[in-house]
């Protein structure tokens, strides 16, 4: 069969390359496409303008898009429009897909006061970018509700991917007076999660949630972080309110399907990150 990754950025370069792994031909799209990895073909596409023609074929598509900047304008064009478009182009070209997967992300809940969410809480975010995401979804699953596909991702971390080591390691971290709950997935598993969703589910529900099983506060991440890189603990102070919001992400639908983390907590997460292990598609 032939997989499209719409939007072949970092995460959908990793999703590319595993369905390639199964013998799968994936075709790519983005911007600069020169910089793909063999084994995935790779196409210049500006997912806001007029498309390739998409193979006849094409049994997968993910659309896995991010924004330039945090501004509701830059969400609107990189979701809301793309999405659209690359719907519009395999309607203009006739073609089926048996999954199209939208990647989405978790803060379509907004704050939720430290509560715990699933896929049936209300994605109900006041956030104008996180409303925009939310609108791509329903684009999405009101277009294609048997074929389509939403994975609302929490913070993504890896390889390259070192915001906070640095902070760590540099003495610009704060640990919060508070607890701020945070929520993230290794790249790595965020990939695995998208490959096993449109590969290994017959009969998947419209949406799941991709967060690790342990959400967690914050201070805690940077003191286990400065104790795996040997520096004092951050000092204490005000922070403000971390992106995440205040709530704690449940994956247990996504695990049901018979998905496994291979870094179940940030502990596993970040050790490998510290390793060097993996790298960061540009």
């Amino acid at each position: 069969m032939t997989v499209l990754i719409a939007g072949c950025g970092d995460l959908g370069t990793e999703v590319g390359l595993r369905m390639a792994a199964r013998g799968e031909r994936v075709i790519g799209w983005r911007r600069s496409p020169h910089h793909l990895p063999a084994g995935i073909e790779p196409v210049t596409a500006d997912l806001t303008q007029q498309l390739p023609a998409i193979p006849q074929d094409t049994d997968v598509v993910v659309i896995a898009t991010a924004a330039g900047e945090r501004t509701e304008e830059a969400y609107r064009s990189a979701y809301v429009d793309a999405t659209a478009n690359v719907l519009d182009a395999l309607e203009r070209d006739g073609v089926r897909p048996r999954r199209v997967l939208f990647v989405s992300s978790t803060a379509v809940y907004g704050d939720f006061d430290g509560a715990w969410v699933t896929e049936e809480s209300p994605a109900e975010s006041a956030s104008p970018t996180a409303r925009q995401v939310r609108t791509a979804e329903r684009v999405l699953l009101e277009r294609l509700p048997a074929q389509g596909l939403v994975l609302r991702l929490a913070g993504i971390y890896g390889p390259g991917r070192t915001r906070l080591i640095d902070q760590v390691t540099d003495g610009t971290a704060v640990l919060p007076t508070e607890m701020q709950w945070t929520n993230r997935i290794h790249r790595d598993d965020a990939a695995a999660a998208i490959v096993h969703l449109v590969t290994s589910v017959d009969s998947p529900e419209q949406i799941y949630l991709g967060a690790d099983e342990e959400p967690v506060d914050l201070g805690e991440v940077l003191q286990f972080i400065a104790r795996e890189v040997g520096v004092p603990d951050p000092r204490r102070g005000e922070t403000s309110a971390t992106r995440g919001g205040a709530r704690r992400v449940d994956s247990s639908l996504l695990r049901s399907t018979g998905f496994s983390f291979t870094y179940p907590t940030y502990r596993q997460g970040y050790r490998a990150v510290l390793a060097g292990k993996g790298v960061r598609h540009r």
